[in-house]
């Protein structure tokens, strides 16, 4: 299952999102879709088996099995 934004936009690893005053969050790993950063492995995080999680500058890393509603894209990952 792909994971969406509450918008229904797909969540791709590499996409810089914010969530509340932090506008610095990328995607790190995309659990359902096998998708990982090479710092965030599935190694590390497979094991969680939903879901996708985000880096942030403030809020450190957070897992989410749905996107909430205040979770923004702010731009596209890069192909």
């Amino acid at each position: 299952m792909t994971m969406r934004y509450a918008d229904g936009q797909e969540v791709r690893v590499g996409d810089h999102v914010g969530l509340g005053a932090d506008d610095g969050g990328v995607v790190v790993c995309s659990i359902e879709d096998g998708a990982y950063s090479n710092e965030h492995t599935a190694e590390q995080w497979s094991y969680l088996k939903t879901g996708f999680m985000v880096e942030f500058p403030t809020y450190g890393l957070i897992h989410y099995e749905v996107a909430e509603d205040d979770l923004r894209l702010i731009a596209r990952a890069s192909r």
